[in-house]
């Protein structure tokens, strides 16, 4: 279908193709969908890395409620319990569409579906494919089904902008290919564009997950939520590569436990151990390596032996690596993975701005909190993909008069991502986030990568307390909870502020 040709007060635009893109141009079906992705589907997305799985609540054991107490334990006081019980609600639903999507999960010997076991989850619900091939299948699968789809038409072009119309809802989108800027009006558009682990140095996010739509729905003045709450993965293979490869938290789940170079247990005296919240795990290790101890990821042995059946992605990269699992312990290190704030949306996935939407690690939907659950990433999209279908089939359209604005250059990410990495990191104080700001500010006006950088920096530097993946060491203990919320104008003006004074006294 040549959804470009039909009228754009039917037309939705979605914006990415990882699992929360394709599930909501999917479930949007039969509505015209144009779907916008940078690369060809199946590359470049954050999708494909997720070795872990889909948490799901389907186990003997098991039931929605226990998964959305532990998903409210993990969120340290900011996941929203409502939604917590919402989208674990969903979950056993949308495993059942995807297993109608075609994909095949791993199952037991007696045909059940697999699941296994991943931090601070108090059951075994992690329903996986391909042993730690979990996002590539999933990703395949709906790749599969959105090519066939005759309600969707696919556009690979860089989003640069949103269209607004008159009376500045948002009506569309401007996109750039092979240096041809062009306009595609709509009556919505949702944001599915991912996380922005790639603004640090080091990070198991594809390069291009700088935090775009971040971007694109600050500028636009969309209330943003919680942008200080980054989460580093403990156990990134430190191994040299840019992005990191990804240790799965499955392996400690079956038995893997970190250590450092003399064999002692990095977690000793930790509750919850080597499967304590990421959180912790992340600063235990981080501690260690600021000690000077190098730190591995334990699987020599029995789980080594069997690695490339159970793990082969992690088989395969630590091959990469000239790593053998089975008689080497793997070196690990805490690497940016994925962020809980982003763009605040409602039930139905709504911005506060008019016609805009967003789902995935790009929203903020009161899920993560301040600490994501393992695997319940994948969960979020799949369902906030059926929420927004739900509520933009309860939406009138709207005539588009589409205006927009000057497209930015792209930025010299290196230094952007070395600051960030050193002073907006796993520990945090108030000298080095003032310092990032400090630089961060003069670049945002025209960077979106600086922009998203100073977002996530000032909101850190605004929450003086430790509590989740945000840890301050000037400020340890924790205050009543509270979001973080701001939209673009306050953010520049502040920083716009703080820095007129270090100017005029350079100019004196």
């Amino acid at each position: 279908m040549n959804a470009l040709s039909r009228n754009p007060a039917d037309r939705v635009v979605v914006v990415g193709a990882g699992v929360a893109g394709l599930a909501t141009a999917l479930r949007l079906a039969p509505r015209p969908v144009t779907l916008v992705s940078a690369s060809p589907l199946g590359q470049g997305t954050a999708t494909g890395w997720a070795q872990g799985g889909i948490a799901a609540a389907i186990g003997a054991d098991d039931d929605a409620h226990r998964h959305a107490a532990d998903t409210l334990a993990a969120g340290a006081g900011l996941s929203e319990p409502e939604v917590a019980a919402r989208v674990a609600a969903e979950g056993p639903r949308l495993i059942d569409w995807l297993l109608g999507a075609g994909i095949a999960f791993d199952r037991t010997e007696d045909g059940a579906l697999a699941l296994g076991l991943e931090a601070a989850h108090g059951r075994r619900r992690i329903v996986r494919a391909g042993g730690d091939a979990t996002g590539a299948r999933v990703l395949d699968g709906l790749v599969r089904a959105v090519q066939a789809a005759p309600s969707v038409e696919i556009v690979v072009a860089t989003v640069r902008d949103l269209l607004r119309d008159a009376a500045g809802a948002v009506a569309g989108v401007v996109c750039e290919r092979d240096g041809v800027p062009f306009r595609i009006p709509a009556r919505a558009v949702v944001l599915a564009t991912g996380g922005l682990g790639a603004l640090y140095a080091a990070t198991t996010n594809p390069r291009g997950a700088t935090g775009r739509g971040l971007a694109l729905a600050a500028r636009a003045g969309a209330v943003m939520r919680d942008m200080e709450f980054v989460q580093f993965h403990p156990t990134a293979i430190a191994a040299g590569a840019d992005p990191m490869p990804l240790a799965t938290e499955a392996l400690r789940g079956e038995g893997a436990r970190l250590v450092d170079e003399r064999g002692e247990p990095v977690m000793a005296g930790v509750a919850g151990g080597d499967l304590a919240p990421r959180d912790v795990v992340a600063r235990g290790i981080f501690g260690a390596l600021a000690r000077g101890r190098t730190v591995y990821l334990d699987t020599r042995g029995a789980l080594g032996s069997r690695m490339a059946a159970r793990f082969p992605t992690v088989a395969t990269l630590c091959a990469e690596a000239s790593i053998d699992p089975a008689v080497q312990p793997i070196p690990v290190r805490p690497a940016a993975h994925y962020h809980m704030g982003g763009v605040k949306v409602d039930a139905q996935g709504a911005t506060s701005v008019p016609g805009l939407y967003a789902c995935g690690e790009v929203a903020s939907t009161g899920l993560h909190g301040a600490n994501r659950l393992a695997s319940n990433s994948l969960l979020e999209g799949l369902a906030y993909a059926g929420f927004i279908a739900d509520g933009l089939d309860a939406a009138p359209g709207a005539p588009v008069r589409p205006v927009a604005t000057e497209p930015r250059a792209p930025a010299d990410l290196a230094p952007i991502r070395a600051l960030m990495e050193a002073r907006v990191g796993v520990v945090r104080d108030a000298a080095g986030l003032g310092e990032a700001v400090a630089r961060l500010a003069p670049l945002a006006p025209a960077c979106d990568a600086a922009l998203v950088a100073l977002l996530v920096s000032q909101a850190a530097l605004g929450r003086r307390e430790s509590r989740g993946a945000h840890w301050r060491s000037d400020f340890s203990g924790s205050v009543p909870a509270r979001h973080s919320e701001t939209t673009l104008g306050p953010v520049l003006a502040e920083t716009a502020a703080a820095a007129r004074p270090a100017a005029e006294a350079m100019a004196r």
